[in-house]
């Protein structure tokens, strides 16, 4: 405890003798009064952490988790390994809609056991003419929130897209940087020169982005059925939405979903050497998924076509976010939003540079079919 300052140390191993000979000496006198002592300083032990003992300002139990979090925090950050396995830490943007509780589920849902989710609310105020809320304003405890095991936060911004922006540059410590990015599919903004220059710099941050589109009228339907969509530019996305797909399978209300994953063979490629390649990269992942082949050679219809085709009653699809240069987004959110209105809930998704490359290139075996 911070309060406790003495003047000189003991060195542990003294006291480890202490105890050492202490037991040893009550076992040879009295077996019965030793374990008697024992049960009384238990029982003090107990008494005293339910009256939640004080030294002056500092809780005592609240002084052993600083610290224990803080010895933690540093070896984390001491250790940095890129290949590990991606340990989600989500900024999440919820907004006030009436289907907020969805996306904050699949956000606590998304980051697994272990995952961090902070959620932050960004409290318009474009003239500035309210002071910042103070540090202690700024700390939001709801039930909702609790409940889910989701941190939240409410800040007063000037503009939301710069607000975010703020919040993605500075927020986190060492040990526990932010990395990925979740918000509500923004529609509407296909235009907006603000909404660019905020996916820029996220992209920038290299940031995971997952945007997810709710389908107001089902939801996530009977949380059953779970597509993942490939193509030969998803090598990164891929093994984001594999992992994607292994927390969604561990959660309660998804425990019992199936999985699909979902080629486009554009190339003419024979289908068992594409199901044997994807087969191999889900194994190492053991997720258990179904593999869907889709020969797309002759028609050359167009990605979204297939989606709407296949996946217009899966309860969650997951759809990856392809590289394209900034003036070609709003063509992208576009052609995204008509997708929207056909299929159900959908969760897009754009990895950032620490997830391993899949290899999607079947090109190469393209003449031997």
């Amino acid at each position: 405890n911070p309060d406790f300052q003495p003047t000189f140390k003991i060195k542990r191993w003294i006291g480890f003798l202490g105890f050492i000979a202490c037991f040893g000496v009550m076992f040879k006198l009295d077996m019965i009064a030793m374990l008697g002592a024992l049960a009384v300083i238990a029982g003090l032990y107990i008494w005293l952490q339910r009256q939640e003992v004080q030294l002056q300002s500092n809780d005592v139990w609240q002084s052993v988790w600083e610290n224990v979090v803080n010895k933690g925090l540093k070896k984390i950050d001491a250790k940095v390994d890129e290949h590990s396995n991606w340990n989600p830490n989500i900024i999440l943007f919820s907004g006030e809609s009436t289907h907020q509780s969805y996306l904050l589920e699949l956000g606590k849902t998304v980051s697994g056991r272990t995952g961090i989710v902070t959620n932050f609310k960004l409290i318009l105020d474009k003239d500035n003419s309210k002071p910042p809320l103070r540090k202690i304003e700024q700390i939001v405890r709801d039930d909702i929130f609790t409940d889910l095991g989701i941190f939240a936060r409410q800040i007063k911004v000037d503009n939301i897209y710069s607000g975010i922006t703020n919040i993605a540059t500075t927020f986190g410590f060492s040990g526990v940087d932010p990395n990925t990015i979740m918000m509500g599919w923004p529609k509407g903004l296909e235009s907006s020169a603000e909404y660019s220059k905020m996916t820029e710099t996220l992209l920038h941050l290299d940031y995971n982005l997952l945007y997810l589109d709710f389908d107001r009228e089902a939801k996530f339907g009977n949380y059953h059925t779970v597509d993942l969509w490939w193509r030969e530019t998803d090598s990164k996305n891929a093994e984001m939405m594999l992992n994607i797909a292994r927390f969604i399978i561990a959660s309660p209300r998804w425990n019992n979903t199936n999985i699909r994953v979902l080629f486009v063979n554009n190339n003419n490629v024979d289908k068992d050497i594409i199901h044997s390649k994807i087969y191999k990269l889900v194994e190492d992942l053991r997720v258990n998924v179904e593999i869907v082949i889709i020969n797309n050679a002759v028609e050359q219809k167009p990605f979204y076509d297939l989606i709407k085709q296949q996946s217009s009653n899966t309860d969650l699809t997951l759809v990856g976010i392809p590289n394209y240069k900034i003036e070609k987004q709003a063509e992208f959110v576009l052609k995204t939003n008509h997708l929207f209105k056909t299929i159900g809930s959908t969760l897009l998704v754009k990895a950032a540079n620490n997830f391993n490359v899949l290899d999607l290139d079947f090109t190469k075996y393209k003449n031997k079919v």
